[in-house]
């Protein structure tokens, strides 16, 4: 068992995280239960701007809002100096209730519509990512319409074929996502021939969950290539590198991810080599990781329900949430551990198989090492930070899960559970259906 940030077993040989029992939690906000770490979430952000700021002094730092949004996260990374990265209304519109300065906002998206690009304009964000040739042309003519100049990268598509998820891998040449090296020079005329934009820079995103940093060394490798042969071609060269996110975090107690520092090595180092080798001034160097920050600062909190023994097979624990509260094993094969809250300090001798409650076959966890456990037991999932609430459903109509961040022994609700009444309240019946026969 690998405790991560404040985890730990407390008095009562209770899981406890951010110093309040993970029991208690359980029964004070019910389950499923998303938990945050918050004194690690700070420190992960000041991992970042620490290592990266030691080595590059023109660095900046962008939480990468898709791993994990709500206003209570956008809060928090202002109070630490990170920016905010947003990809749709939904993201930017939470950001700007949170009263995120705009000027420290990143917009990506790969199909924006007209709305999200004025939006982004209108309330002056920071950066505007261009993901396509069209889209300079759908900015320059939104930018000239309110008469606003859009601050601008444009995304790169590097072709760094990542070891990750085929699901996950964004960096390779064929994606949707960003312009390929051949149109380069041609995005950059056009992008500097537009009235309404200025080019500040690229940017490029090869992939999530990554463990090898070789992959990044050689996304920078690609990146000042691409913007060598741009300067030589338009003499334009970039002030700005933003070479997204990416960076793995711990699921299975043996996953041994690189730390920041390590990262903030091999990009510096590359970065540094690759200008001195084309010639180039040395950018403003950008990071947006997301998983990385949250992801094991998070866990969730399940009651265990059906005791399920297939004599000779399998026993499976049936937990009362599934693939609608984290839909990643059913998604991506996502391997996970788990700990019996309330039987922290136990031997495990049960190997059993974490199912939810879903109309689908719903393994949350398969052949995993448990004390004895019986119904009314509390599960927690580590881990669970990253790419859960963020990708939550009502699958079965069931609400979704609340949320809190705990700190000091204090637990703070930073988004409360959904009401039945809430999960049907877009619901409609047309007139026609309420005539009984």
């Amino acid at each position: 068992m690998v405790f991560a940030g404040t985890q730990r077993l407390n008095d009562l040989a209770h899981l406890e995280i951010g110093g309040c029992d993970a029991v208690a939690l359980a029964e004070r906000f019910g389950t499923p239960l998303y938990v945050l770490d918050e004194a690690l979430i700070r420190q992960r952000c000041r991992d970042y701007l620490r290592e990266f700021g030691a080595r590059w002094p023109k660095a900046l730092i962008v939480f990468a809002s898709k791993a994990l949004m709500a206003t209570a996260l956008c809060r928090l990374a202002e109070q630490e100096g990170l920016g905010v990265d947003v990809s749709t209304m939904g993201e930017l519109y939470t950001a700007l209730k949170a009263d995120f300065p705009a000027e420290r906002l990143v917009v990506h998206g790969n199909n924006k519509s007209d709305e999200e690009i004025e939006a982004a304009l209108q309330c002056g964000a920071g950066r505007l990512v261009i993901d396509s040739l069209a889209e300079i042309d759908r900015v320059q003519e939104c930018g000239a319409r309110l008469g606003r100049t859009a601050p601008v990268l444009l995304r790169m598509t590097p072709g760094v074929d990542a070891h990750t998820n085929d699901k996950v891998r964004t960096g390779r040449f064929d994606t949707k996502f960003g312009i390929p090296p051949s149109q380069a020079v041609e995005a950059v005329q056009r992008a500097r021939a537009a009235t309404a934009i200025r080019l500040r820079g690229y940017h490029c995103h090869i992939g999530s969950q990554l463990f090898l940093l070789d992959h990044f060394r050689a996304a920078v490798e690609a990146m000042t290539e691409i913007a060598a042969e741009v300067r030589d071609a338009t003499n334009y060269a970039p002030e700005e590198l933003n070479l997204g996110g990416g960076l793995g975090v711990r699921y299975r107690w043996s996953d041994q991810p690189p730390s920041v520092a390590d990262l903030a090595e091999v990009v510096c180092s590359a970065l540094a080599a690759g200008c001195r080798r084309h010639g180039l001034p040395e950018p403003v160097l950008v990071l947006e990781p997301g998983r990385s920050i949250v992801g094991d600062a998070g866990l969730t909190l399940y009651r265990v329900g059906v005791v399920k023994e297939i004599p000779g097979v399998r026993t499976y624990l049936a937990v009362d949430g599934g693939m609608s509260d984290n839909p990643r094993p059913a998604l991506y094969g996502a391997k996970y551990e788990v700990i019996i809250a309330n039987k922290a300090s136990q031997e495990a001798t049960w190997t059993v198989t974490v199912a939810g409650k879903h109309c689908e076959s719903d393994t949350l966890v398969e052949d995993v090492e448990v004390p004895p456990v019986e119904p009314g037991d509390i599960l927690a999932m580590p881990s669970t930070g990253a790419y859960t609430y963020s990708m939550a459903s009502n699958y079965n109509r069931l609400p979704k899960a609340a949320v809190v961040l705990v700190a000091d022994g204090t637990a703070d609700l930073i988004v409360r559970r959904q009401t039945l009444d809430e999960v049907i309240a877009q619901d409609l019946i047309p007139e026609r259906l309420n005539r009984r026969s």
